[in-house]
């Protein structure tokens, strides 16, 4: 046992650790998705808005690379930051109304919102003590 006063309970970087999992995880489920069934819908979205289609096979950097490298803590805060811009995108592109209801009361772009900050709040965080390479390049992007 340590000296220190972290205590388990109160350990953040527990804390970060677990974000890190639950957003890779749920954010590579999306990516496979797109890897089983292709990207003609969202290449759709992204024409009917004037952008080159091209830019949507950058969507599998990240939903597929980026969430793997933030389970491991290894440059978290670039690919938090793909998976920011990624739904800024998604936002600007896809059909949602922004300051619609659902039908149980919850905002119609929560899950959005949800996908939109924890990411960009891991870019502010970092990777935390409990990631592969913790701290190690001396410069704060690519922790």
């Amino acid at each position: 046992m340590s000296n220190n006063n972290n205590n388990f309970w109160t350990d953040s970087d527990i804390g970060i650790l677990i974000i890190r999992i639950t957003l890779g995880g749920l954010i590579f489920l999306h990516g496979i998705h797109k890897v089983k069934t292709g990207l003609e819908e969202q290449m759709g979205h992204l024409a009917a808005k004037g952008i080159p289609t091209f830019f949507m096979y950058l969507i599998y950097i990240s939903e597929i690379v980026a969430p793997v490298l933030i389970i491991l803590g290894i440059f978290t805060r670039l690919s938090a930051a793909s998976i920011v811009g990624t739904l800024l995108v998604v936002l600007y592109v896809a059909p949602f109304p922004l300051m619609a209801m659902g039908p149980h009361g919850e905002w119609a772009i929560e899950i959005q919102m949800f996908y939109l900050f924890i990411p960009l709040a891991l870019f502010f965080i970092g990777p935390g003590r409990f990631s592969v390479r913790p701290n190690k390049s001396g410069n704060w992007l690519l922790d």
